[in-house]
């Protein structure tokens, strides 16, 4: 069979009508694209699309609103601290004369009151009983004398008596916080253990820094009745360094994490869009919104995390409300 060669004109005609029809197929792909762009940004001005739930199930949720406003933050830092006996309450019992041991009445753990006698001493110069007594009511801490045991006011203390009544909370600054902590700012202690937290005042900084630790010393007082705060207990202290009126302030607790971004779940007409937002000062329990929400918008200030699931939801399962 002979083959008859297509002419080059031809090649040329099928090649420009080729040419004059993508431009529709570009257009009608390119309105699609409109369309699809058009309809994602009446669901979602702000990069995320909004939740739809009815008012029954905001209330079987548990979902609480408030309205977003001014407020304070108070910035605030958690440091390690320690219960010491108050230095100004402890007595430090030393033996007046050298001599023996001849009775020891207390033991380390017993309440004594001011005038007891914790031992009787035998004088090794006149062989005479001389009593050994507490000046202040407290609770023995140190005992380092037995009965016929040789002592002397060289040797030291025998007995260390203190009143615990109250009792000091030491806090080791570290230097990044030396220039925020000051006289007068409010502490928060917290042992855990069942134990109440107590708040105090700052009484005391040390003027310098501890050179093993390289941390100065701030000290709170801390009432003890109940005796419930023991020498020799770690405890948290939270310092409230500041507090400064913002325009608009959110309760930690509304915040979430959507897409990487920190947003705040705003309520309006179409749901509850979760909008990312700026944060400024934070605080503890309070953070400033810096840019983001606007004064007067409703917001979810209990329950984010219930809707950040159900828009997770529905994003995996296509649907929209309930």
């Amino acid at each position: 069979m002979n083959r008859h060669p297509i002419h080059p004109s031809l090649i040329t005609l099928f090649i420009i009508s080729l040419f004059l029809a993508a431009p529709s197929l570009a257009e009608e792909d390119h309105d699609g694209d409109d369309a699809e762009h058009s309809e994602q940004s009446e669901h979602d001005e702000h990069g995320a699309e909004a939740v739809q739930l009815s008012e029954d199930v905001v209330r079987e949720f548990g979902i609480e609103l408030g309205i977003a406003g001014a407020g304070l933050v108070t910035r605030t830092v958690v440091l390690p601290a320690e219960v010491r006996p108050n230095e100004e309450r402890l007595a430090h019992i030393a033996p007046r004369f050298p001599g023996i041991a001849r009775e020891v009445r207390s033991r380390v753990g017993d309440a004594v009151k001011a005038g007891a006698t914790l031992a009787i001493i035998e004088s090794s110069e006149s062989l005479s009983p001389y009593a050994l007594k507490t000046e202040i009511n407290g609770i023995i801490l140190e005992r380092h004398i037995t009965r016929g045991e040789p002592v002397s006011p060289e040797r030291g203390r025998v007995f260390t008596v203190a009143d615990l009544s109250d009792v000091w909370v030491d806090i080791s600054v570290y230097q990044k916080h030396l220039n925020a902590v000051k006289l007068g700012q409010t502490v928060t202690v917290s042992a855990g253990h069942g134990l109440v937290p107590a708040i105090a005042k700052i009484s005391y900084v040390s003027p310098v820094v501890d050179e093993a630790t390289r941390t100065a010393t701030a000290r709170i007082i801390l009432p003890n009745p109940d005796g419930a705060w023991r020498p020799g207990l770690f405890v948290t202290a939270l310092i409230e360094l500041e507090r400064v009126e913002v325009r608009v302030a959110v309760p930690r607790a509304a915040l979430e994490q959507v897409e990487g971004k920190t947003v705040v779940f705003v309520k309006d007409a179409d749901g509850f869009e979760p909008r990312p937002v700026t944060l400024g000062l934070q605080g503890s329990d309070v953070v400033e919104i810096s840019n983001g929400l606007n004064p007067g918008e409703a917001f979810v200030t209990r329950g984010g995390f219930t809707l950040k699931s159900e828009l997770a939801r529905e994003e995996l399962s296509g649907g929209h409300s309930h």
